[in-house]
């Protein structure tokens, strides 16, 4: 007689999965842009990108804690994943407001910087490299730049692990 491990599938998990799959589908579609689409990504988008790199596993090993029916352990993952993308929406707002010359960006992402006074082939090659800007959105997307649609996403993110978190809390 084989013994079955039932996955419990209540708001927590179904809600973390969602968040998962939010999380898959952003990164994923920011990597597209830059691999297929060649737009090379600015400094600030490269920060942006930490809280995806974080939050996909984390996610994922939520869900597993979930599954396994360490629930407690599963709610502080899912909360520390909600506060990775609170922050990360800031991070993703003060980049879409540069953009929008609101405010100056950081010095690192002015644009159009290269290295000078460079001697030798390795430096002479880094002459050549530019550092894409983070005041002027590379694309935009239905009116909106990709540092605008992740403020979109993150606070989304937030919200869905901020729920399973607090799902992941109520008794089974």
């Amino acid at each position: 007689m084989a013994h079955e491990t039932k996955v419990h599938r209540g708001i927590a998990y179904q809600t973390g999965s969602i968040a998962l799959a939010l999380a898959l589908a952003t990164i994923l579609t920011a990597w597209g842009f830059q691999y297929l689409g060649g737009y090379a990504p600015c400094p600030l988008c490269l920060e942006e990108r930490y809280a995806y790199y974080f939050g996909v596993p984390a996610l994922f090993a939520a869900l597993a804690l979930l599954s396994g029916g360490n629930r407690r352990a599963a709610m502080w993952i899912f909360a520390l994943v909600a506060l990775a993308f609170l922050v990360n929406a800031g991070v993703s707002v003060y980049h879409a407001g540069a953009e929008l010359k609101f405010w100056p960006g950081p010095d690192t992402c002015t644009g159009g910087q290269s290295i000078s006074n460079a001697a030798g082939g390795l430096l002479k090659e880094l002459e050549t490299i530019k550092v894409p800007r983070c005041d002027e959105p590379a694309v935009l997307v239905f009116g909106l730049s990709l540092a605008a649609w992740n403020v979109v996403a993150s606070l989304l993110l937030f919200a869905l692990a901020l729920r399973a978190a607090f799902a992941g809390s109520e008794p089974a």
